[in-house]
């Protein structure tokens, strides 16, 4: 999955005017939320329940998940898996039928005394702050559109496991980011959901006297006032700012109101609010981390009200001083490898949402200001870039992959023209993970927990280790857990596409009858990605019907499962979808490809783990990381991708498939051409017969230790785990 950060084919202009006017109208509908409390007493032996659900380590310690998805499994999947839902909803007939279940006492009892053991153990006092505009935590806590999201998500989550001295800070949206629904004829549509009308995992922030704790930003002339929110991850604590209160105006209320959204102002005065506010909320805690991270350049505004606080302090030192002292302070990741991705703001409009006093506090004049987010401080017709802004401001830049590095150094080269060479450029690289315990399917859980034990997570942290314990796993094991696995996955498309009404016109996202869709023994290919140019999803389409005779191919076919979201003004990318959902040419297309709609962190889990190979066609160089791929590599499915990204430090020649090489063509036309002539050679000359290639027991053992081979080699190279430590060694340098 990949968060929302436009490039040049989404240069679109912001959300329209009825957009803008649906959310002032629901804003007018005054509902303000003071706690997510129950408002339910539950039965004595289950009322840990309620606090159990306020953490997400429910979600990724062993045996979390279904303490909650047994009280009701409908209620489970139509609430979207949150068990707040879950207990409010359920009847209390149910509930007293568990109160009196022995068994599943029993597994509470269990569950609650290792929850406990986990969370008895949280570092007190912050010494590291995260920043980034969105968390995908848990898709029941709908603060995420993507990859930047699901990375932070996954950062917390290991701080948590390695118990570090840690604390993040976001915005609470009131409506998220868009829910995706596709209409008869292909079409994207968006719908939005207002959070405050469900039941989310927050508690309020409050001050040792009891009260709320709030902060407050001075916004295009007026003082905006903010509430804070906790949502606890494991150990961790997530603090989340919303400006939905009923001393705000309409238009400041919706500074939290959705994320990606608005004008290019809103954007402005989100950013203002996430860093500036951040700021404020942590020392109203108390907290004075030393470390600021900010995970894209969203959060830069946070260096100006560090820089502010150090002149109050040092009332003669200048912003320059300021500067070289917060700057020790503050550490940087880009995530875009593009210039046109990053955040840039015209002058007027910026200076606009800030008070000339907010900037004279820190010495600091009007232009003198802008020029710190020029790449060339001198040209006065360069907007304000954040990415430029936040490597000034921060000791330490970095790139989410080694390609990535090279690239931002090539990128942000012009900043620094003294220097020679690109790789003068200090910019590094901390290749980004993803959280075992979260996207490894429970059934590989519960195999690695009987055959290698229950710190199977603690082993996979360590190479050596874990290459010795996985010659435990057998080749059955591997194939006959995936196999499950795919045979779930199935099932999930089968329902999630049913529908009573398909419409006139045939396509791969609602079918009136799904009990012949798919198989689970025809090769599975997943891609699931947001639709950009970059991104490519009209590749796999260059030669239409080359494609279909690989679908259609009578003893080794091909069937593919697709999603993932366009932005809302990217036409281009609805049109792509669209052709890409009607295709029939009397082929078997409708019956072995799929679309599925509203693409989020539950779709993902499905995918990652069931598909037999995960896709992906980048147009090389611009794919920053990626990280769907190592979900998917860490259960066994093999990824075929361009060599780009995460996918180059990866790759091994016996984990998966390249398309192509490290050549890239500088005529887009071209290089699209080539690549997908590479595409096409890979799946019939490599993917397809080896998959089918099968031994005297009928399994294909030559693809099953290629399985192997990728979650050997690729779980402890691509976790969390090591990224975290590789920040707090390289990057933190926390004494």
């Amino acid at each position: 999955m990949e968060g929302y950060q436009s490039d040049s084919s989404e240069q679109l202009g912001d959300f329209g005017a009825p957009v803008v006017g649906a959310f002032a109208k629901a804003a007018r509908e005054e509902i303000y939320r003071d706690d997510f409390e129950l408002d339910r007493v539950l039965p004595e032996k289950l009322r840990s329940l309620d606090r159990i659900s306020k953490n997400f380590a429910w979600s990724w310690l062993p045996g979390g998940l279904n303490v909650f998805r047994d009280i009701d499994t409908a209620a489970w999947e139509l609430y979207e898996q949150n068990p707040r839902m879950v207990l409010k909803k359920a009847t209390n007939m149910r509930l007293c039928q568990l109160a009196a279940n022995e068994a599943y006492l029993e597994r509470l009892k269990a569950f609650e005394a290792t929850f406990d053991e986990y969370v008895s153990t949280k570092n007190q006092r912050p010494r590291i702050a995260y920043f980034c505009a969105e968390f995908g935590v848990h898709n029941s806590l709908p603060a995420y559109s993507g990859g930047l999201g699901i990375l932070a998500g996954d950062h917390l989550k290991s701080a948590s496991d390695l118990n570090l001295p840690f604390a993040a800070v976001g915005l609470l949206y009131r409506f998220g980011y868009f829910r995706q629904t596709i209409g008869h004829d292909g079409w994207q549509q968006e719908r939005y959901q207002d959070v405050f009308k469900g039941e989310l995992a927050l508690t309020p922030v409050v001050d040792e006297g009891g009260e709320r704790v709030r902060i407050s930003v001075h916004i295009r002339g007026n003082e905006v006032h903010a509430q804070a929110w906790v949502a606890s991850v494991g150990r961790i604590s997530l603090y989340l700012l919303d400006s939905n209160l009923p001393e705000n105006d309409e238009v400041d209320r919706l500074i939290t109101g959705h994320l990606y959204g608005g004008t290019t102002e809103t954007r402005i005065v989100q950013e203002k609010l996430l860093g500036i506010g951040g700021v404020r909320l942590l020392r109203k805690l108390g907290f004075q981390p030393e470390v600021f991270h900010l995970n894209e350049g969203h959060s830069a505004f946070l260096t100006l009200e560090l820089a502010s606080e150090h002149i109050k302090e040092h009332p003669e030192a200048s912003f320059d001083d300021a500067r070289a002292a917060i700057r020790e302070k503050c550490v940087f990741t880009t995530h875009t490898p593009v210039d046109a991705g990053n955040d840039a703001f015209e002058p007027t409009l910026l200076l606009d949402c800030f008070s000339t006093r907010y900037l004279e506090s820190m010495k600091l004049s009007p232009d003198q200001f802008v020029s710190l987010g020029r790449t060339d401080p001198s040209n006065a017709s360069e907007y304000f870039g954040m990415t430029p802004f936040a490597i000034r401001m921060s000791r330490s830049a970095n790139g989410v992959a080694k390609k990535h590095g090279e690239v931002s150094r090539a990128l942000w080269h012009k900043m620094f023209p003294e220097l020679a060479s690109d790789e003068e450029v200090p910019i590094t690289h901390v290749t980004n993970g993803v959280h075992p315990p979260t996207w490894i399917a429970p059934l590989f859980k519960g195999l690695y927990r009987e055959r290698i034990g229950k710190n199977w997570k603690e082993i996979s942290r360590h190479v050596s280790a874990w290459h010795e314990v996985m010659e435990h796993i057998t080749d059955d094991d591997i194939w006959t857990t995936h196999q499950s696995l795919k045979e779930l996955l199935i099932a999930f498309i089968r329902q999630r596409i049913l529908v009573q009404d398909s419409g006139t016109i045939e396509t791969i996202n609602e079918h009136k009858e799904t009990e012949e869709l798919l198989s689970p023994n025809v090769l599975t290919i997943g891609f699931a990605r947001r639709v950009a140019a970059y991104k490519r999803w009209n590749l796999i389409l260059h030669d239409v019907d080359r494609l279909l005779k690989m679908v259609d191919d009578p003893t080794r076919p091909v069937q593919f499962v697709f999603a993932g979201k366009a932005h809302p003004q990217d036409l281009t990318a609805k049109g792509i979808l669209q052709e890409l959902m009607s295709i029939n040419n009397d082929s078997q297309w409708q019956n072995r490809a799929v679309f599925i709609d509203d693409y989020d962190q539950e779709v993902a889990r499905y995918l990652v783990q069931g598909v037999d190979v995960w896709m992906n066609v980048p147009r090389r160089p611009l794919e920053a990381s990626g990280t769907s791929g190592m979900k998917a590599a860490m259960n066994g499915v093999l990824n075929m991708s361009i060599l780009d990204g995460w996918w180059i430090e990866g790759y091994n020649n016996e984990n998966g498939f390249a398309i192509g090489d490290l050549s890239q063509d500088e005529d887009p036309d071209k290089a699209d051409a080539e690549d997908a002539e590479a595409l096409y050679s890979t799946l019939e000359d490599s993917v397809i017969p080896l998959y089918y290639e099968l031994d005297e027991q009928g399994t294909p053992s030559k693809w099953i230790t290629m399985m192997r081979d990728s979650i050997r080699t690729l779980t402890p190279q691509f976790s969390t785990d090591r990224m975290v430590r590789e920040y707090l060694d390289r990057v933190y340098k926390l004494v």
